[in-house]
Parts: C-alpha cells; sequence; structure tokens
C-alpha cells in the first residue's frame, strides 16, 4: 500500500504530461501562467488572512473565550453539551490551528474515551474553519459581499456542533 501512495505523485504528473502531450500543449508556459494565477489569488487573500491570524492570537491570549465559555456552561450542561468543548466550538469557525490544539487539550485532560474527549473528536472531524474558507474562496473570487453566507454558514457550524454533542451523548453518554 504505501508503494501506491509513494508512486502517487508520479503519476499524476505523467498523466499530466500525457495529456497535455495528446493536446499539443506547451507545459512549461501553462505552469507559469497557472504559478502566477497562484500569486495574484495570494494577493487578493492575503488582507484576510493578515487580520483572521491575528485576531483569532488575540482572542485566545485575552481570556475572552474562556470566560464566553465559562458564562455558557450552564446552558450547555443543560442541553447535554460537554462543557469542556466550549472553547473548541467557539474557536474552530475561526481558525482551524486553535481549534486543533483546543481538540488536543481537551483530550489531554479529560481523555480520549471520556465524552468531552470523543465528542471534540467528532466535532472537529465535522465541521469547517467558516471564516478562513470564506476569507479564502471570497478573496479569490473577488466578491467583497458575501450577503447570507457567513450566517448560513455559522448556523450550519451551530447544528454540527449541537447534533455532534448529541451523537456523542447517545452512543457514549
Amino acid at each position: 500500500m504505501s508503494t501506491i501512495f509513494s508512486l502517487s505523485m508520479p503519476l499524476v504528473i505523467a498523466a499530466v504530461a500525457i495529456c497535455a502531450l495528446f493536446k499539443k500543449t506547451d507545459m512549461f508556459p501553462a505552469l507559469t501562467r497557472g504559478a502566477l494565477q497562484g500569486l495574484f489569488t495570494i494577493k487578493d487573500m492575503l488582507p484576510a488572512l493578515t487580520v483572521l491570524f491575528p485576531a483569532v492570537y488575540m482572542l485566545r491570549a485575552s481570556g475572552a473565550l474562556d470566560a464566553l465559555a465559562r458564562l455558557l456552561a450552564p446552558a450547555m450542561a443543560y442541553i447535554r453539551v460537554p462543557p469542556e468543548t466550549l472553547p473548541l466550538a467557539l474557536l474552530r469557525p475561526i481558525s482551524g490551528g486553535a481549534a486543533t490544539a483546543a481538540a488536543a487539550e481537551i483530550i489531554k485532560s479529560c481523555g480520549a474515551d471520556s465524552l468531552a474527549g470523543r465528542t471534540a473528536a467528532v466535532m472537529i472531524g465535522s465541521s469547517e474553519t467558516t471564516f478562513y474558507v470564506i476569507a479564502v474562496y471570497f478573496g479569490a473570487a473577488k466578491i467583497k459581499n458575501t450577503r447570507w453566507a457567513i450566517p448560513a454558514a455559522l448556523c450550519a457550524d451551530l447544528a454540527v456542533f449541537l447534533v455532534s454533542a448529541w451523537v456523542c451523548a447517545m452512543l457514549w453518554g
């Protein structure tokens, strides 16, 4: 199986070269045009990412995230969402790295087989970094007005977190 994985990239490159040969496409200019388009895409995404990453860091460092989690903990416990997973649920729409760190912290402190650990694993596996994805894709497409995309995506995130907690509580609670 590892041989297949190690050969996958050379096979993809060979397939692209064969397709270019049959279509009589000069590969080097096509590759450089694609690289140039990628640089323009990065240029369009950079302002959003420049704001997003420091904002996530400041949110975690300020303690506001922990305070909000403590404030919401009784309500979450009432609807059977493990209160330990609140930082993960609040961070996941913003930052994948911060959410992964929060999930690792939950698993380390509560245990991988605990309800909170399993819920954290299901939550992180079934959700997306909403603001990062919107910044990347809308920035690449040069769309300035996201209209209902952000509220709809946040509603989907909320549904994912609640259903993840419910399914985990049903299976392991």
